[in-house]
């Protein structure tokens, strides 16, 4: 999965990160490296559609945490990669 926005979800939804802890934990978890412009594109997009909100900080970064909208979208969007996955893992047993 290299989907920026549902990494981002992904990294949120263990709780509230400011961007460069999302790069780290992307890398970590996904073995995905966003560069920044992708990084600050899709938090733009996301911040946009409601999905994630900026949280306050005495620090100069600024933390983001999902919302319960973005949470929903990303359960709806890994249930359906769940389907994907488990069709072509089928497959691949008959191939």
């Amino acid at each position: 999965m290299s989907d920026p926005t549902l990494l981002v979800l992904a990294s949120l939804a263990d709780g509230e990160k400011h961007g460069y802890a999302m790069m780290e934990d992307i890398q970590r978890f996904a073995h995905v490296r966003l560069g920044p412009g992708t990084l600050y594109g899709a938090i733009t997009r996301l911040e946009q559609r409601g999905w994630i909100r900026p949280v306050g900080s005495d620090d100069r970064r600024r933390p983001y945490s999902i919302t319960g909208a973005g949470r929903e979208h990303l359960q709806g969007e890994l249930t359906s990669l769940d389907q994907v996955v488990k069709t072509a893992l089928r497959r691949l047993k008959h191939a």
